[in-house]
């Protein structure tokens, strides 16, 4: 089981997992060319993704889902409150709807979501797995809850919202109001909140921890890399960022 980034942030998100010989991307916030040529440098025809899994409706996750789906007929799973906060954009698609407490099943891959507090119609996140190993989903959310830690707790790798430091947001030249929506609880995790989340879940079987979804003005690479090693205690070797230009390589579950 593997898995990479197309790029990660508040201009476009998309992440591909594979397994087998099934291939879902989660999200699509990318235009049409711009998604394909990204696919392209992982190697990978977007002609052979098998599923995209939408796990909300902000343009930055669901964008680019449409005409990629019409264009390589590819299904698209999303929750019935994502499907009503969109449904004016799915002509010719085929849709297929979930609740945020069910799992489902893409062919080699199982998706098992759950919901998170952040400000959309419906929002979940997930895990993905392939029955032996499991990758944690982790983005777009205000603040923890049980449920998610419950959720995330036992995977072998986890993509993970670092989006902001807390001081570089409270000194930004963002309007108060956009402040106080990134930093509330249905926002955005924080390199703290995050960190100390990861903390809570990480166990004996992690392997990959990749910090996600940065914001380019208000965090830097290092200072959410330094939050993450210092909940693990500096042991991981497996610590990642996925950029927005850049997004992050594939990367395999052993």
């Amino acid at each position: 089981m593997r898995f990479a980034s197309l790029g990660s942030g508040s201009e476009g998100n998309a992440l591909l997992v594979h397994a087998g010989q099934t291939m879902i991307m989660v999200d699509c916030g990318f235009g049409l060319r711009e998604t394909v040529a990204r696919c392209a440098r992982l190697g990978i025809d977007a002609a052979s993704i098998d599923a995209i899994v939408v796990t909300h409706e902000h343009s930055d996750h669901v964008g680019g889902v449409p005409r990629l789906a019409r264009r390589f007929d590819i299904p698209v799973w999303l929750t019935f409150g994502t499907l009503a906060a969109t449904e004016s954009r799915w002509d010719g698609c085929a849709l297929r709807g979930f609740d945020s407490h069910d799992a489902f099943v893409v062919n080699d891959l199982e998706v098992r979501p759950f919901p998170v507090p952040h400000d959309a119609r419906e929002p979940a996140q997930m895990v993905l797995s392939d029955g032996d190993r499991r990758l944690g989903v982790l983005t777009d959310v205000g603040e923890t809850t049980p449920f998610i830690e419950a959720s995330l707790s036992g995977c072998d790798a986890l993509f993970l919202e670092a989006n902001h430091c807390e001081d570089l947001l409270f000194h930004s030249r963002y309007p108060v109001g956009l402040k106080a929506r990134i930093a509330g609880r249905y926002g955005h995790l924080s390199n703290r909140a995050a960190a100390e989340l990861l903390a809570v879940v990480a166990g004996p079987r992690l392997q990959h921890v990749v910090a996600a979804h940065l914001s380019r003005e208000n965090n830097r690479a290092e200072l959410a890399r330094g939050a993450f090693a210092a909940a693990l205690g500096g042991t991981l070797d497996g610590l990642h960022i996925a950029s927005q230009d850049d997004g992050l390589d594939w990367v395999t579950i052993a």
